[in-house]
């Protein structure tokens, strides 16, 4: 690895692990809270209530010093028997290359549509563009799930950067499932395949994220 992409690579690993899981989960929540709960200004409440499954990941960081790079980690839900399944752990990379300096962290919501969309989120890894689709999600509260773009997508994606609420189609990005971070929250490496099938006790760590889900 070149320097510089050491020293990028370093400092979104740096950055990305300051927050343990309770800790991230708490943010998780407020990120969900807050982009969902401001109206005409955040993700329409009537998509997140047809959704499949739902990523949150609060403040993905992203770094340039001429070659760029994005790192988070965040949680994924899917709906079972009309309630949301304990948290499965995710981490999401990606790089981008040209004249770019700075730093910054967004907060990311992705909805996931239908059974397809479904089957690659828990694979063991996707990248956006070549492995699945992630289109920008519609803003507010009068974009309703009746235009063609939400009516195909397999997943909806929204940021939030410096207070500014915006979709995102997220290319080049990859997920990955973290175990190590499950680990942490259920005491065994367990694939995100098994914790959504709904036979998986919430922690105590993720109540207030659960609950905050069950609002939609």
């Amino acid at each position: 690895m070149t320097r510089p992409l050491l020293t990028i690579a370093t400092a979104l690993i740096l950055v990305s692990a300051v927050h343990a899981s309770p800790e991230r989960l708490k943010d998780a929540e407020l990120v969900l809270t807050e982009m969902a709960g401001t109206g005409d200004a955040g993700i329409p409440t009537s998509l997140i209530a047809k959704a499949r499954c739902i990523v949150i990941v609060p403040s993905l960081k992203k770094v340039a010093m001429g070659i760029g790079g994005e790192y988070g980690k965040g949680y994924m839900s899917c709906r079972k028997e009309g309630g949301w399944t304990a948290p499965g752990s995710l981490k999401i990379e990606g790089g981008s290359f040209g004249l770019q300096i700075g730093a910054s962290a967004t907060d990311v919501i992705m909805l996931v549509m239908n059974e397809r969309g479904v089957e690659k989120l828990l694979s063991n890894q996707f990248k956006v563009g070549a492995d699945a689709a992630v289109a920008a999600g519609p803003i507010g509260r009068e974009a309703s799930a009746q235009t063609d773009i939400t009516m195909r997508a397999e997943m909806l994606a929204w940021s939030r950067s410096r207070g500014i609420y915006a979709g995102i189609a997220l290319n080049g990005s990859t997920f990955r499932q973290d175990t190590s971070e499950n680990k942490d929250l259920y005491g065994r490496e367990i694939a995100n395949k098994e914790i959504v099938t709904g036979k998986i006790a919430v922690p105590p760590a993720a109540q207030g994220f659960l609950n905050a889900l069950s609002k939609y």
